[in-house]
């Protein structure tokens, strides 16, 4: 059995606020985490959000520069439960689709899939054009799941908080990685 811990990747596609609330709510569940942050991201940081970057490091249990391909996330004998990228930019969805990796994120989400371990892409892109679509249906077939942040309205969420970690909690779910009351379930 794999141990508790997942690989955390945040590119640099607008949304950050997924990948630092995921650090946080997996924090609470005693998930071991792995960070892995983009150039790109660490820009899109500073612009959306009221965080520093050694804030959003202090919130996982390893730090892994994304230049760092020799990092233990590089490699398919060092056993996660999988790896979600919170958001996931086009770029990277590209990168990963085509098995060329220019980083750590992609290499890792390589590893992730060619370990057969359970990646989760939450690409934040729209509109998408063919390209961005054949991506997303190789990924699929690679064994990927393509879990873009759409807002579940259903749970009447009040509060941008609540929409994100709705959508973090249906993520999770995919571990089966219990949230609490983060998701209001359909008719529950």
């Amino acid at each position: 059995m794999a141990p508790r811990r997942l690989i955390v990747g945040i590119s640099g596609a607008s949304g950050v606020i997924y990948g630092i609330r995921l650090l946080e709510i997996l924090r609470d569940c005693g998930v071991e985490t792995h960070l892995i942050m983009t150039r790109a991201a660490e820009i899109t940081l500073a612009h959306e959000a009221r965080r520093k970057l050694a804030d959003v490091h202090a919130l996982a249990d390893r730090v892994h520069s994304a230049t760092d391909i020799a990092a233990p996330v590089s490699s398919g004998s060092f056993r996660t439960m999988g790896m979600i990228v919170a958001p996931c930019s086009v770029r990277s969805m590209a990168e990963i689709a085509s098995g060329v990796t220019s980083g750590l994120l992609s290499r890792a989400a390589d590893v992730v899939l060619k370990e057969r371990r359970r990646l989760v892409l939450m690409v934040r892109e729209t509109p998408l054009h063919a390209g961005h679509l054949r991506s997303m249906a190789a990924l699929s077939e690679m064994g990927a799941i393509i879990a873009p942040p759409v807002p579940a309205f259903y749970a009447r969420p009040a509060t941008l908080e609540e929409m994100v970690d709705h959508t973090l909690g249906r993520v999770l779910d995919l571990f089966d990685i219990d949230t609490g009351d983060l998701v209001r379930r359909w008719r529950e």
